[in-house]
């Protein structure tokens, strides 16, 4: 397993299981048991994936401790805007079953994510949270907290993939200290109608989705793939045996097109 550290020196496992639109009830709890049993350490849920309850669930049926997980949620827009993210990150902890988090981020850089980050500050400083972070936050945004003299976030949680690689922001984080992490980082599946990674899979002995994944890592994003299959939970963690050279890495930049298959931060209405 590789490893990124932070600015802070908390180390952040950088293949995680993502949960998005994975069901509390029927799914979470096998597919984050599964995951743990492949080997994950790397667990990122958020409020508004209402499958707080299952994951938690998930990790009791594990068996691996608590202390082992890197475990991550999200503050929900409606609760930035109503200016309640320490009431909300204790309803996710009594949801999770922990007393603590080991990320949290805001989720969408909506009105009122000023007031919301300084609160996350305060719950770091008392300890409950050993990283903070955003998500979704371009780089005016984080400009806006700079010049409000906050801290500057661990993480930024992103839409980035071969397809939309966002190199001036990516740029932008690394000269910050910020941990870029990548959300759809398998493009929600479209990576399959490239034939550039069919073609280094073969190569390399590997699976095109193993080879997407691997870019994340050789270009240091920590990657948050999701699935509930069991064997594509194993696939998505095969992925620290092999390497990318020049020669794919120069093929698979050719693959953008900067297109977005999520929303625009600017533009969103939720």
């Amino acid at each position: 397993m590789q490893l990124a550290t932070l600015r802070n020196g908390v180390k952040i496992p950088m293949i995680g299981f993502g949960v998005w639109q994975v069901d509390n009830e029927t799914e979470a709890p096998q597919a984050v048991a599964e995951a743990l049993k492949v080997g994950y350490r790397h667990i990122d849920t958020a409020a508004v994936y209402k499958n707080e309850e299952g994951v938690a669930k998930g990790i009791q049926t594990s068996g691996v401790a608590r202390e082992d997980i890197f475990l991550t949620s999200k503050i929900w827009n409606e609760d930035i805007r109503q200016r309640r993210t320490k009431e909300a990150f204790d309803e996710s902890l009594a949801r999770l079953e922990t007393d603590y988090l080991d990320l949290c981020l805001l989720h969408w850089p909506v009105d009122g994510f000023v007031e919301a980050w300084k609160d996350l500050i305060d719950l770091y400083e008392a300890g409950k949270i050993k990283a903070i972070g955003v998500s979704n936050f371009k780089e005016h945004h984080l400009d806006t907290l700079k010049e409000a003299g906050l801290m500057t976030p661990l993480i930024n949680q992103i839409e980035l993939h071969p397809q939309l690689p966002q190199p001036d922001l990516v740029e932008y984080c690394q000269d910050e200290g910020i941990q870029v992490e990548a959300w759809s980082p398998l493009m929600q599946g479209k990576f399959l109608d490239i034939p550039t990674f069919a073609e280094i899979a073969e190569k390399h002995g590997k699976t095109p989705a193993q080879v997407v994944l691997r870019w994340h890592l050789d270009t240091g994003n920590v990657a948050l793939p999701k699935s509930v299959t069991p064997h594509r939970i194993q696939e998505n963690f095969e992925v620290f045996d092999f390497a990318l050279d020049a020669d794919d890495l120069a093929k698979i930049d050719a693959v953008a097109t900067h297109d977005r298959l999520g929303p625009d931060p600017d533009e969103i209405d939720f």
